[in-house]
């Protein structure tokens, strides 16, 4: 006879497959599978530039050479282990207090003022467009995808002129597709860019975030429920995640930028390799955000005075509450998304096996009614309008 674990307190099966999932997607080297939306884009279009891209080529091949001699080896190695002592330092410092991280985040109350004004049951642009043209990203966002090719044929066939006014875009694109729009590019905005390192961990963040959403769509039609708060809520499910990693790569950078120019400033070429061959700790960032992650979800949104926000709420019920049946139906309708998400992914990497994943769904009450909607969905296509 099995004994269900459903809604209690985790049973250790459960926090480790969920700490695997996490370690997938931050220490895996596979590609992940694209996602695309409709406008004809993924997250990869604007990560990493074409000099990053050079950067992260020329450090390969320093590692590849590195690799075939054995003194030079054992040089980038100690330099290596010096480099991270010394980064890892730093990121303790700056993930020791919510402000530090905020500080050094790309979040501000704008984004999360615009996510509460789109899913209030009374949506009023008047007061959106101040926020948008505060945000000059999404801004420039928002007029590039009304001007693209992907967008253009949805406008009328008369109007080929190029939009330049917020106040006509935001008009002409209309609120229920804006509550899908701004928390997308939002999320957009917030993940890790700038660092080459980061490329394939940003693309299974992004994508993790895209199947949860899909996956509470898919529960929010099931029980007709408020469409536009899940939405947000579920995409930024990895808020936490992503704050400390984006921090944890700038830190380290910063740190392998100095030691790099102290290199070059010697003169000494083996010790200059050494530097520029060394690596993101992708173990350490991992125990990172295992120890921060849930609780700067609903921490940032407090330090920027949201505290009463229902967005803090949900992601401070997820993280403080001991089982998941003490959670409310908001709270427990996310997890069951990110749930599905979570084993989704583990599957598709043969990383779960059919035991886990009965388990999984019988601590979070998944029945058989959601699992055939939610296995019916197409989670390699984010459809936004």
């Amino acid at each position: 006879m099995t004994i269900s674990v459903a809604g209690g307190v985790k049973t250790g099966v459960v926090i480790e497959v969920e700490h695997r999932l996490q370690q997938q997607l931050i220490i895996g080297k596979s590609k992940p599978v694209e996602v695309v939306d409709e406008l004809g884009s993924t997250v990869e279009d604007d990560t990493v530039d074409i000099e990053a891209n050079k950067l992260e080529i020329e450090r390969e091949a320093i590692r590849s050479r590195l690799a075939k001699q054995h003194q030079a080896k054992s040089l980038y190695n100690t330099i290596s282990t010096q480099l991270i002592i010394s980064a890892n330092r730093s990121i303790e410092h700056q993930l020791s207090s919510v402000e530090s991280v905020l500080l050094h985040s790309k979040l501000n109350e704008k984004h999360i003022l615009l996510l509460e004004m789109l899913y209030s049951k009374q949506v009023d642009l008047s007061k959106v467009r101040p926020l948008v043209m505060g945000l000059p990203w999404l801004q420039r966002d928002l007029l590039n995808m009304i001007n693209s090719p992907a967008f253009r044929h949805r406008r009328p066939k008369t109007s080929d002129v190029h939009v330049a006014d917020i106040k006509l875009v935001l008009n002409y694109i209309g609120v229920e597709n804006l509550q899908a729009l701004i928390p997308y590019f939002c999320l957009r905005h917030l993940m890790p860019r700038e660092q080459p390192q980061l490329l394939w961990l940003t693309r299974k963040i992004w994508r993790y975030s895209i199947i949860s959403t899909i996956a509470a769509q898919a529960l929010v039609t099931l029980h007709g429920k408020d469409r536009a708060f899940f939405y947000s809520c579920s995409l930024l499910s990895l808020l936490g995640s992503t704050c400390v990693i984006s921090n944890c790569a700038k830190v380290f950078e910063s740190t392998w930028g100095t030691w790099l120019r102290e290199a070059s400033a010697d003169g000494d070429k083996e010790l200059y390799d050494a530097v520029m061959a060394a690596q993101l700790p992708a173990a350490d960032v991992y125990e990172q955000v295992l120890t921060h992650s849930g609780p700067l979800n609903w921490q940032l949104l407090e330090a920027l005075n949201f505290a009463d926000s229902r967005l803090t709420k949900t992601f401070k019920a997820i993280d403080t509450s001991l089982k998941y049946s003490d959670l409310d139906e908001d709270a427990k309708l996310l997890e069951r998304a990110n749930c599905f998400a979570r084993v989704y992914l583990l599957k598709e990497a043969d990383n779960i096996t059919a035991a886990e994943c009965r388990t999984m769904f019988d601590y979070y009450e998944i029945t058989e009614q959601e699992l055939i909607r939610l296995n019916s969905q197409n989670y390699r296509k984010l459809e936004l309008l």
